[in-house]
């Protein structure tokens, strides 16, 4: 009697710790269930945020100039203009009627926008303003004009005083002639680059051979310029 006791004891026994393994390795149970023993689980994430942590922390900078073509120079009156013809300078209406060794002269100045970053901004040669017409007659007069510029980082009379006051960047041809240097401008707006421009109908203006210096009369020409500014 004390033996069978025994052995039912131990086939007990037995399946206890048989069930005990099998939940213990998930052991199917039925027709698709399992059991698995629980595990605990986390995550962390991060994000590229400002100083607050409540925005983006990424981002690009801002690197944008204006021009201003009014004379007399007003603060007020900076605008941009980024594709040919651009603004408007101002000659003045004797620019209309030039002779034989007059010049007229124009103001630009340029400076970065709020929020810009600084740059550099260099004048390149005149070309045909876009949507004026020009004909083979009035290119003749575009290619026998001068032109002289001076730049001032302090608001000066655009005239011919320009040029002794100012850093002459330009003389020569108005058809092949541009800056020999670039101008700095500080970041934000922070300084001004005042650019005095001199057209000059030369008195022995450089003429194609054969052409007489009477066949410029009545002529008009309408150049642009390009202020090409890099950032940095």
């Amino acid at each position: 009697m004390t033996g069978r006791r025994t052995a039912k004891v131990s086939r007990g026994t037995r399946r206890s710790s048989k069930f005990k393994a099998m939940l213990a390795g998930g052991a199917v149970l039925g027709l698709g269930a399992t059991v698995t023993l629980a595990a605990w689980t986390d995550t962390e994430w991060v994000f590229a945020g400002n100083a607050a942590g409540n925005g983006p922390g990424l981002g690009t900078s801002v690197f944008e100039v204006e021009q201003n073509v009014t004379n007399p120079y007003t603060e007020a009156s900076f605008v941009q203009n980024e594709t040919n013809p651009g603004g408007a300078v101002q000659f003045g209406v004797s620019a209309l009627t030039l002779t034989p060794g007059d010049a007229v002269y124009a103001p630009v100045a340029l400076r970065t926008v709020a929020g810009s970053i600084a740059g550099t901004v260099t004048l390149q040669p005149a070309v045909p303003a876009t949507g004026i017409t020009v004909t083979d007659a009035n290119q003749a007069l575009f290619n026998a004009l001068t032109v002289r510029v001076a730049v001032s980082a302090t608001t000066t009379t655009c005239n011919a005083a320009a040029f002794t006051a100012g850093t002459i960047i330009a003389n020569g041809p108005l058809a092949t002639t541009g800056a020999s240097a670039g101008q700095a401008l500080s970041a934000a707006g922070g300084n001004v680059q005042h650019y005095c421009f001199e057209i000059t109908l030369p008195a022995n203006p450089t003429l194609p051979n054969g052409t007489a210096l009477s066949a410029l009369q009545g002529r008009t020409a309408a150049p642009a310029w390009n202020f090409s500014a890099v950032s940095g």
